[in-house]
């Protein structure tokens, strides 16, 4: 049986699809005609002798052969890019001065900025866990570079771009029951010390909802949320990124809004080595969401 060599396009094409939830929207951003772009799923689905996806409505989904393949996929690019930025990027050198939420901090911290380390060992990282305000405060007086920061208010900073929505959630510890909230039982909720732009969505569809409710335990870190919650103490808000698997999302509550995600930058026009780690902050975020 002759080995089976996958082509890395190929792969890039079908992880962008379903990145984007459109294969004609990935055609655009790969620049390709959409004819181009079928025939490159034909000829994978071909090499792999069976399907990988299915329709679904007007759409396109994995099958279980491909939600297994492009586990590998992502993989397979993501080592092919890093070691293209490796042999092409030994000239970019200087300071990159990172503020991180701590929702994103371990997973970017081990992933983003080690991959970011190797392929450009000239370039030193400074990162920075903290809450949003700190971190925009802190880029506002230049003491950083580059932050990822939640907006839910409409308002960010001269610099910024989206790169991603994503929906708020109640969590709480998971397997445990939720009694129903009542005025001399009001809900127990878990939540960063004010200003926090989560406890205030909380909090606003709480009182819309005429749910009674009470702050059981507050925190400055979300370090600290995430054990209160896990020990029963109360519920909280947050995205699902970065939540242990101690907790749970849970059904039943008010609903929440989206919450938008920026990347901030100091400046304009920033040197290289702060574009290039912007691109892959962006690109890792998009993925996870």
């Amino acid at each position: 049986m002759s080995r089976l060599t996958f082509d890395l396009d190929v792969l890039r094409t079908l992880v962008t699809g379903i990145e984007l939830g459109s294969f004609a929207k990935a055609a655009d951003r790969l620049g390709r005609s959409t004819s181009a772009v079928s025939a490159q799923l034909k000829k994978l689905e071909e090499q792999v002798g069976t399907p990988v996806l299915r329709k679904a409505g007007r759409g396109m989904v994995l099958t279980p052969t491909g939600e297994v393949l492009i586990g590998y996929a992502r993989r397979l690019l993501e080592l092919n890019d890093e070691a293209a930025h490796a042999v092409r990027g030994t000239e970019l050198h200087g300071e990159v001065r990172l503020g991180l939420q701590e929702d994103f901090g371990e997973g970017l911290l081990a992933h983003v900025l080690a991959g970011f380390a190797r392929a450009h060992p000239r370039v030193r990282v400074e990162a920075r866990l903290a809450r949003n305000a700190e971190l925009l405060q802190q880029l506002q007086r230049g003491r950083l570079d580059l932050t990822l920061a939640w907006r839910l208010d409409g308002r960010r900073s001269p610099h910024a771009r989206s790169v991603a929505r994503v929906p708020l959630c109640w969590l709480g510890a998971r397997g445990a029951e939720l009694p129903p909230p009542s005025k001399s039982e009001p809900l127990p909720l878990a939540m960063l010390e004010a200003p926090c732009l989560m406890r205030d969505a909380a909090i606003a569809a709480l009182n819309r909802a005429r749910i009674p409710w009470r702050v059981a335990f507050t925190s400055p870190s979300l370090a600290g949320i995430w054990a209160a919650v896990g020990a029963g103490l109360g519920v909280t808000v947050r995205t699902a990124i970065g939540v242990p698997p101690s907790l749970q999302v849970l059904a039943g509550l008010p609903g929440l809004p989206h919450a938008g995600l920026d990347v901030h930058r100091a400046d304009a026009q920033p040197p290289p080595p702060v574009s290039r780690l912007e691109h892959l902050l962006a690109e890792h975020v998009q993925a996870l969401v």
